[in-house]
This record gives structure tokens, sequence and C-alpha cells, in this order.
């Protein structure tokens, strides 16, 4: 009979799609905040949009370059817990097994099943079954330095964007009061979305993303007009 239902997993995106909410959320918040922060201190439209200009590409790099660095040690700690592995049935392969073994075990099945499953799956890859049984190591959840860097960045670059359209035709005058509004809605937007693929309530999702973001607007908005108000 053939084998119908078929389920799909939100956990194998895990990777890229933390990379993706976090570089977007990142970009449209600090980007906002910086933006709102320089207008609130009186500066002129044309350096309120040089600063945002600059906040996206510097943003952009330091995403980009600091996701690489992370995941790479991340990266790093997997390879160097599979050397050891490697070494480990190299040498002391009836040990290793033992060590599956009792990891099925634990897991619910007989001795006699989980001592047939671990011998079948060491045959067929032993440091795959150790990777993925002992070490929790899977294919989904790998380190991908590369692939998060480059998310980041341009998920950043999307976000900060955002902010920075708002204000190229927001009349100098609302500057602030159309970059809040807009910025919220774009992280309510933002939330909801990442909640929605990630399969978590969508209320929760766009609650957390707007309460930090407007704690972060504030902030820069009132540091703004403080040296507004001391230079001016």
């Amino acid at each position: 009979m053939k084998h119908t239902t078929e389920h799909q997993h939100r956990s194998q995106h895990s990777n890229w799609l933390r990379a993706a909410v976090l570089g977007a959320n990142d970009g449209i918040i600090s980007t906002a905040s910086l933006l709102i922060g320089v207008a609130a201190a009186n500066a002129a439209h044309e350096t309120i949009l040089l600063s945002g200009v600059a906040g996206l590409i510097a943003g952009a790099l330091s995403m980009a370059a600091g996701e690489y660095v992370s995941v790479s040690s991340q990266a790093d700690v997997e390879a160097a817990d599979l050397t050891i592995e490697r070494h480990a049935l190299a040498t002391n392969h009836a040990s290793e097994l033992d060590e599956l073994t009792h990891i099925y075990i634990e897991r619910g099945l007989t001795a006699e099943l989980a001592h047939q499953v671990a011998d079948q799956l060491m045959k067929h890859d032993a440091l795959g079954a150790h990777a993925r049984d002992e070490l929790g190591f899977t294919e989904a959840n790998s380190a991908k330095p590369l692939q998060a860097a480059f998310t980041s960045g341009i998920a950043f670059t999307a976000g900060a964007a955002l902010p920075l359209t708002f204000t190229i035709f927001a009349t100098p005058d609302k500057i602030i009061v159309t970059l809040s509004i807009a910025t919220l809605f774009s992280l309510a937007l933002l939330g909801a979305l990442s909640a929605k693929v990630g399969g978590a309530n969508v209320v929760i999702g766009i609650a957390r993303v707007t309460f930090w973001g407007s704690l972060a607007m504030l902030a820069t908005a009132m540091i703004g007009n403080l040296f507004g108000v001391i230079t001016g």
C-alpha cells in the first residue's frame, strides 16, 4: 500500500530562517532608530538620508561578517567532534558499537534490537550514525557559514531599505512620525511572517518585534533630541 501522508517539518529551515529574520529585523530597527535619532537632532534631510545609507552599508557588512564568524566557530566545533569520533571508530570499534547500542536502549528499544540496529547502521555509515545519534548533528542543523552570512547580509539590506525609502518620500517636518508608523507596520508584518513560517503564535511574534522596535526608536529619539537641544 502506498504511503500518501506527507509531513512538512519547519525545523529543516531553521538555519536560514533564523539568519533571515535576525537580519531583516536588525535592518529595520537599527536603521529606523538611527534615522529617527538623527532627525530628532534637527539634522537636515540630506544628512538624515546619508546617515541611513551609511547605516545600511555598515550594518549589512557587519551582520554578514558576524554571522560568518559565529557560524564558522560552530562549524569548527562540529569538525573537531567528528575528528574525535572518527578516531574512536578507527581505534575502538567495539566500544563505539556498545555506546550506540546503549543510546538506542535509552530511547526505548530492547537490548537485542538496539544492538541489531546499531550494528546495521554502523555497517552502513558508522560516522554518520554516531554524528546523528550521539552528537546530534544532522544535515538540517549543520553549520553553514556562507549561507548564514549571505542570508543575513541580504536580509539586513532588505530590512534597512524600508525605513530608508520611507525617509526619502517623507516631508521633513513629518519624518519622525512617518518613520515610526511605517517601521512598526513593517515590524508587525515581519513578526507575523516569521511566526507563520516557523509555526509559532502570530500575535506573540508581532508583539515581540514591535515592542523592542518601539523601545529602540524611543531611546534614539530621546538621545537625538537631547543632542539637538545641546548643539542648538
